[in-house]
């Protein structure tokens, strides 16, 4: 699913750095982890400031921990995940495909006219994301603004006549990133 060649919008530092310290919104997590499956650029330096994060930690002070709380975490480890399921290809990429539960064919959507579909995606009440489908020709819809808003354009078109889905991602309230 990489579409290096056709990626002409990059993510910011300051969302890359949000992503690699943990303190975006679960929503924009979805889109930054969606669009660095796809664009090799990004994903790079998103590694760098991973590496960077690292090397902060090793150095920081050490945090003190409850008794145990090795051994609990190794066993939860040992047991591992009921959940993690592998999925199957699909026409998504796979952060977006697990808020899905597969590909566009499972989208729940609901219509908000002209052809164009929407299906809010469960996230967090901090921000929301939501995924539109839009006929080919088609405008994105008319809609206002209360704060940062990131649009993600995937699963393109396989056949010519098929819309496209948009992942849309907006703060519920103004915020600083």
């Amino acid at each position: 699913m990489n579409n290096m060649t056709q990626i002409k919008h990059h993510l910011t530092d300051q969302l890359l750095i949000g992503y690699a310290a943990g303190t975006l919104p679960e929503a924009f997590n979805l889109v930054v982890a969606t669009h660095l499956s796809m664009c090799d650029s990004c994903r790079a330096a998103a590694q760098a400031y991973d590496a960077i994060g690292g090397a902060f930690l090793e150095t920081d002070a050490q945090a003190s921990m409850d008794e145990g709380a090795l051994e609990e975490t190794l066993a939860l480890i040992g047991k591992g995940s009921s959940a993690a399921k592998p999925m199957a290809a699909s026409d998504v990429p796979s952060p977006l495909r697990a808020y899905i539960g597969g590909g566009l064919g499972d989208v729940k959507w609901r219509s908000v006219g002209m052809g164009v579909r929407q299906a809010v995606l469960s996230t967090s009440k901090s921000a929301t994301a939501r995924l539109l489908y839009i006929p080919a020709g088609a405008a994105v819809p008319d809609h206002g603004h209360r704060g940062t808003e990131l649009t993600l354009s995937c699963c393109k078109a396989r056949f010519a006549m098929q819309p496209h889905a948009l992942p849309l991602v907006t703060w519920k309230l103004p915020m600083k990133i």
